[in-house]
């Protein structure tokens, strides 16, 4: 019974055909980021000494990975359902991805933002041209905004992480780390709504079912790492998640496909605390000029401060997933003292 329950569920994933097509679909939009070498050893008195690899979605039209599945996404739909217009809900990156993505089609874009979002994400989502509604920090306040826009007005909606078709999408930014390096022993993945580690898991076990893949989250909203504890989806009040720094991971639950995914290709999950984060921020520039924003640096968190908790590597690559810091904020995590 648990046999026929586990094919049953590989039946549902999303296939290497189907991220093949995806890259293809997506090429003319999204960029293929380069991996970029990061030698950490002796970071804030700690480092792993072996080999890591950033993969600078930061370095993504929108500043973030999401723009992968977006694309995907909205590629797929019809001259009829681009007439309509698109709508998502998202505190940031996402709405970036879909608003970019939108303009690329001529479709309206309609963004359902919480009131806690990153001003330098929103401003951004505006100059490319999308609506902005505003609802309270629950991202369950977010989808039930959406859905009662998309009764009213018949948009098409394109959910953050929740869909084969997104999750397609990102699972292109691990099928070019497996491309680029076929020796691999570990990827660390952000990881909150899934859509990001569902997909980049779904490749790299896929390519190499070897290596190991992790994803990592913040303490404060490790509504996930709980999640895939108990086998079972948690979720975790908005004041809770709302308390990290990594504003773009403060989602509530892990999503139903992406935990399905989660289950059947990551290895584990690691959570990491804000001070790690922030010395992973400063890490970051300081060795490879990369910007990262908080949530982009909780993977390289997990590596520099967490390697008891990881399997042994020798090559690691470590996801990178945005770079849409507000720099004041920037400046405050560069120039802190003591931490």
């Amino acid at each position: 019974m648990e046999t026929a329950s586990l094919q049953a569920k590989s039946q549902s994933m999303v296939t290497l055909d189907e991220i093949r097509a995806a890259a293809a679909r997506i090429a003319l939009i999204a960029v293929k980021t380069p991996l970029v070498r990061a030698p950490f050893r002796g970071v804030a008195g700690r480092g792993t000494g072996r080999e890591i690899w950033l993969k600078a979605e930061s370095l993504q039209p929108v500043g973030a990975f999401k723009v992968r599945g977006a694309a995907n996404k909205i590629l797929q739909l019809t001259p009829a359902q681009i007439a309509r217009g698109v709508i998502t809900y998202s505190s940031g990156n996402h709405a970036q991805g879909v608003a970019y993505v939108a303009r690329e089609v001529g479709a309206k874009a309609v963004i359902v933002m919480p009131a806690n979002a990153p001003a330098v994400k929103r401003a951004a989502t505006l100059a490319l041209g999308a609506e902005i509604v505003d609802v309270g920090v629950a991202s369950s306040e977010r989808l039930a905004m959406a859905e009662q826009l998309v009764r009213e007005h018949g948009y098409v909606v394109v959910p953050p992480y929740d869909d084969e078709q997104i999750i397609a999408g990102q699972a292109t930014c691990g099928l070019e780390i497996a491309k680029a390096l076929p020796d691999l022993d570990l990827v660390v993945a952000p990881v909150s709504g899934g859509g990001l580690l569902s997909g980049v898991a779904a490749a790299v076990k896929q390519l190499q079912p070897r290596v190991k893949v992790f994803g990592i989250e913040p303490e404060l909203a490790g509504d996930t790492a709980e999640s895939f504890r108990t086998g079972r989806i948690v979720t975790w009040p908005a004041e809770l998640t709302s308390r990290t720094i990594a504003d773009g991971l403060r989602t509530q639950s892990v999503g139903e496909r992406n935990f399905a995914h989660i289950q059947m290709f990551v290895d584990g999950i690691v959570t990491v605390s804000e001070a790690e984060i922030r010395a992973a921020m400063r890490a970051i520039v300081t060795t490879t000029r990369l910007v990262a924003e908080p949530s982009g640096a909780v993977a390289a968190a997990g590596l520099l401060f967490h390697e008891h908790e990881l399997p042994a590597y020798r090559r690691a690559v470590a996801v990178v997933s945005g770079g849409n810091v507000d720099p004041a904020l920037l400046a405050e995590v560069l120039t802190a003292k003591g931490e």
